[in-house]
């Protein structure tokens, strides 16, 4: 984990580190008050319980999971900050996230003053290639699953089929090896507990 730790700072990732999500919870209020705030979807975000945090506290927040609908996703990809996880991290420190609507991938690479990436310590993986398996194979039909999608992977839970499906939630993937040029600061938020898929 150290040398996953190292290589997301070397690749100019900013990383903060706390115990429990409830520490991250806390420590992600305090950053983002006071600013708009939009959400990707989430498991871990709602392990979190991060919605209620912020509107408990007054923060305007914009998540699909609570308020669907394209007006949501537009907000919450124009916040000043955005908070969403990561599918995988590499070994080599580079970030993957797949998506399908591509509102998520979409939004961390857009202007904001800051993107954190709040990953569970079960998200660190091997090398690139087991990344990227574990991205395809075990967070996409947990997802796919979860959002009951009509595809081969939610029905088996087992694998990607690379399906041709229009409920398929894996059309893009996504590789930060290093922040976007030009954009705040991307910083992950490393809770080392066992969050999301």
């Amino acid at each position: 984990m150290a040398d996953i730790i190292e290589n997301l700072r070397k690749n100019g990732f900013a990383v903060t580190e706390f115990d429990t999500a409830a520490q991250a919870a806390d420590y992600l209020a305090g950053r983002v008050h006071g600013k708009t705030v939009g959400m990707g979807g989430s498991i871990t975000l709602q392990q979190l319980g991060l919605y209620d945090k912020l509107k408990e506290a007054g923060e305007t927040v914009y998540w699909h999971q609570v308020t669907p609908g394209d007006g949501t996703l537009d907000a919450a990809a124009t916040a000043q900050a955005y908070i969403c996880s990561a599918n995988a991290i590499s070994q080599e420190g580079y970030i993957l996230n797949i998506d399908g609507r591509g509102n998520r991938v979409s939004a961390t690479l857009s202007r904001k003053e800051t993107v954190y990436f709040v990953v569970g310590e079960n998200k660190l993986s091997g090398p690139f290639p087991e990344a990227l398996e574990r991205a395809r194979n075990v967070a996409g039909p947990r997802n796919a699953q979860r959002l009951h999608k009509n595809t081969p992977c939610a029905a088996k839970g087992d694998r990607c089929y690379d399906c041709a499906s229009p409920d398929r939630i894996c059309n893009a993937l996504v590789v930060l090896w290093r922040p976007i040029s030009g954009c705040g600061s991307m910083e992950v938020v490393l809770v080392h507990e066992e969050l999301g898929y």
